[in-house]
């Protein structure tokens, strides 16, 4: 679960011809109006201009321009003009598609340029080339007889922003983003509950954080029924509920941070038994967990002034001649007693949980984080992930953050009123309606119940949790999605 390390370098300047001809990987990107007068400031300037004409290219350019260079590397450049008001999204994808035409480089070495713009501006597009390339360096798991070789990137040469900026946030996410990727990629039999509780165990000694785990015994005491209904149908007795502890170093935080993901590192559905199509991939549902976790490494390598608390809910959902079933009636911690539906809308019972703990330490703000529901991705596809709240006043922030970050969101509703689709004859309330059509958002109604203290809340269903062929700056299909989008939200949209 490691990036490589880069040695990042930065200048204002733009290269000198000297310096394009001695590194034979780099990528421009050009202001659109890019033209003739700019053949003093920029090596081989008439030569990408000449490529740009013979590709028929006009106006703004939304794909990378590829050219060898007539050096004597055959210095080979990615670039592209563009907009200086692209959207953080599409200029991360184009950042992607750039550091691609890169990746089967041989070279240690890799140059970014960015010219034409303002010096605000300029930064971000050097951000985005930052993250694309941290993003794409960071090794994924591959267990192929003859694994793809490794980059060889070691040093990274940024040209047109300000000296000092050392893209610190950046490569905070960009690590956190790279575990979270590498834990969700992990097939189940090499991270069931058990397994994934050592990795936790590591990176806790790695980055200080203090770890209780919540094992059955201690759940049981705690009448933690939603947890133990999922958990029962499994033959080893490893899930749990893992609490980390961030505090930073020296300092006093005035605000206090609750972390919650779903954990389930297998989920066939249970009684309610998946078909194979929508088994193959459940591996992955685990990937909440792994996002929280990521964005509290990033918390950590920022030594952000928060007092931060993670829950992670682990456990798989299983088959079996324990597992729990459909018109069961089961009694969470906090004394509400739910009719079970469907074994398969699992991931709302071990947060209903989760959340009661979390919450019962009125913490200033809890984000909770889910590949929850098929509906959310019915409803918004794989590039977009559903929001949710109990504070209405959040959503212009939320919808923000993902505007800015590249990491888009959409809110839904949550009005009361669709509560009565969670009204049973025999318990509080159901885990779920036999209804299809809008369980993304009556899983938020059912979770926000857990919610003690009217701590202010809000759900990611992460439907954007795997996209093929990747999404943003990310390449994989396990895209890791929701830490930039949660260190934008706190750290820029300072919603606490």
């Amino acid at each position: 679960m490691q990036t490589l390390n880069l040695t990042l370098t930065v200048s204002v300047t733009s290269p000198t011809r000297r310096q394009v001809d001695r590194c034979g990987h780099w990528i421009f990107l050009l202001a659109g109006e890019f033209s003739s007068t700019d053949t003093a400031s920029i090596p081989y300037a008439r030569e990408l201009l000449q490529r740009r004409r013979d590709l028929g290219k006009r106006g703004m350019d939304s794909d990378p321009i590829t050219l060898d260079l007539p050096n004597r590397l055959a210095s080979r450049v990615a670039f592209a003009c563009l907009d200086p008001a692209i959207s953080t999204f599409k200029l991360l994808g184009l950042a992607r598609k750039l550091v691609a035409v890169q990746l089967p480089a041989g070279s240690s070495r890799l140059g970014l340029v960015v010219h034409g713009f303002s010096p605000e501006v300029a930064e971000r597009m050097a951000e985005a080339l930052v993250a694309a390339v941290w993003t794409a360096a960071a090794s994924m798991p591959c267990f192929k007889k003859e694994t793809p070789p490794a980059l060889k990137w070691r040093q990274v040469n940024v040209y047109g922003v300000k000296p000092g900026h050392g893209f610190r946030r950046t490569r905070a996410e960009a690590e956190g983003n790279a575990v979270a990727r590498y834990l969700s990629i992990l097939p189940s039999n090499l991270l069931d509950p058990g397994r994934y509780l050592k990795e936790i165990r590591q990176l806790s000694r790695e980055y200080g954080w203090k770890l209780e785990f919540m094992d059955l015994a201690s759940l049981r005491r705690r009448k933690a029924g939603a947890f133990l209904a999922v958990a029962q149908g499994s033959p080893v007795r490893d899930a749990g509920i893992v609490r980390l502890r961030y505090r930073p170093v020296g300092r006093n935080p005035r605000r206090s941070l609750a972390l919650v993901g779903k954990g389930i590192c297998y989920d066939t559905g249970g009684v309610n038994l998946k078909t194979a199509r929508g088994m193959f991939g459940m591996h992955e549902d685990m990937q909440g967990s792994a996002v929280a976790l990521g964005s509290l490494i990033a918390l950590t390598r920022l030594h952000a002034n928060y007092a931060v608390d993670c829950y992670l809910a682990i456990a798989m959902n299983n088959i079996g001649s324990r597992a729990y079933k459909p018109n069961d009636v089961i009694t969470a911690m906090d004394g509400t007693t739910i009719e079970v539906v469907n074994t398969d809308a699992e991931g709302r019972l071990v947060l209903a949980d989760t959340l009661v703990i979390a919450s019962g330490r009125k913490p200033g703000l809890i984000i909770d984080y889910a590949t929850l529901t098929g509906a959310c991705v019915h409803a918004l596809g794989t590039t977009y992930s559903g929001v949710f709240s109990n504070r209405e006043h959040y959503l212009p922030l939320l919808i923000d953050a993902g505007i800015d970050s590249g990491e888009r969101v959409w809110p839904f509703p949550m009005d009361e009123d669709y509560d009565k689709a969670l009204e049973s004859k025999v318990a509080d309330i159901k885990q779920c309606s036999q209804k299809g059509g809008v369980d993304h958002i009556l899983a938020a109604r059912f979770l926000q119940r857990f919610i003690q203290h009217d701590v202010p809340w809000i759900h990611i269903d992460l439907s954007a949790g795997n996209n093929k062929g990747g999404l943003a700056h990310v390449p994989t299909d396990t895209t890791g999605f929701g830490i930039r989008y949660t260190m934008n939200l706190l750290l820029d949209k300072k919603i606490i």
